[in-house]
């Protein structure tokens, strides 16, 4: 990726009330506009894990294992209704609190029924189903899902920014299907964004959160309304804003809290300008 320069908004994570903290900012080309921290520590990701899970989940339906309609998860709903957590499935369970399709439930349920179609569907082990597809290919070398399919992922920034890349110019998947992953599933849903509170609407695409006009959010106020990415309860997030041409991973061993809404969306702006030059 050649030589990384300095940038001074990724230094601002040394003032975030953490033990350790990595950043870095790419652009869709592989190049590293700028890192910090310990790039190669390997932290746990928490809900950073679901679009790693979601990209397999893609590559699988191109690859013609999976297909949007098959039943999984609760009865009357699909592979498409868990990615894009509309399931009915409640946030950490098996219970059905909600018809297929008709509310925006995150549920960690719903990823952990979303890999198991994925494994039965192939007939491997979902977490090795993960690695061939999506870890090994880009070179994540440090990265393995250790635990639940919804949670369970470890990584480093220097993984993550490979995915963050992939995810702007795709090469696992047809640019048409990244389109859908990141355009709105099941529109005009309401739905509570952990941390956040209910959102009118809860806009999700296949496993990507996007942003569109959500107030309050964990981006930052200039981030465009196409951004998408996922944040994690373990304090890490990665977005990616078409509109800058840019992502962003960050990633702490400190659970998502207050700190995080208060400090996130600053330090987003100011990587946003920076690295645009305002």
């Amino acid at each position: 990726m050649g030589t990384v320069r300095a940038m001074r908004s990724l230094k601002v994570i040394e003032q975030w009330p953490v033990d350790n903290a990595a950043a870095a900012v790419v652009r869709a080309d592989g190049t590293l506009l700028g890192s910090h921290g310990p790039v190669d520590r390997v932290f746990e990701l928490a809900s950073v894990t679901k679009p790693l899970v979601a990209y397999a989940t893609l590559v699988a339906v191109e690859e013609g294992a999976v297909e949007w309609d098959l039943p999984a998860g609760p009865r009357g709903a699909t592979v498409r209704h868990l990615i894009a957590h509309t399931s009915g499935l409640d946030f950490d369970g098996t219970n059905v609190v909600a018809a297929p399709g008709s509310r925006r439930i995150y549920s960690n349920g719903g990823f952990a029924a979303l890999a198991a179609a994925v494994q039965q569907a192939t007939d491997i082990p979902f977490p090795r189903y993960l690695h061939d597809a999506v870890f090994a290919p880009l070179g994540m070398t440090a990265s393995k899902l250790v635990g639940p399919a919804g949670s369970g992922a470890v990584s480093t920034v220097n993984d993550l920014v490979r995915f963050a890349a992939e995810v702007q110019a795709p090469t696992l998947i047809d640019p048409a299907t990244l389109a859908e992953a990141t355009t709105v599933a099941y529109p005009g849903l309401d739905g509570v964004l952990p941390g956040f509170g209910t959102l009118r609407p809860n806009d999700w695409g296949l496993g990507f959160e996007l942003r569109g006009h959500k107030s309050p959010h964990w981006t930052g106020a200039n981030s465009s309304p196409r951004t998408f990415g996922h944040f994690g309860g373990s304090g890490t997030f990665l977005w990616v804003d078409p509109v800058a041409g840019l992502a962003c991973v960050a990633l702490t061993d400190r659970p998502f809290d207050d700190w995080a809404v208060q400090v996130w969306p600053p330090f987003t702006d100011g990587v946003l300008a920076e690295a645009l030059g305002g």
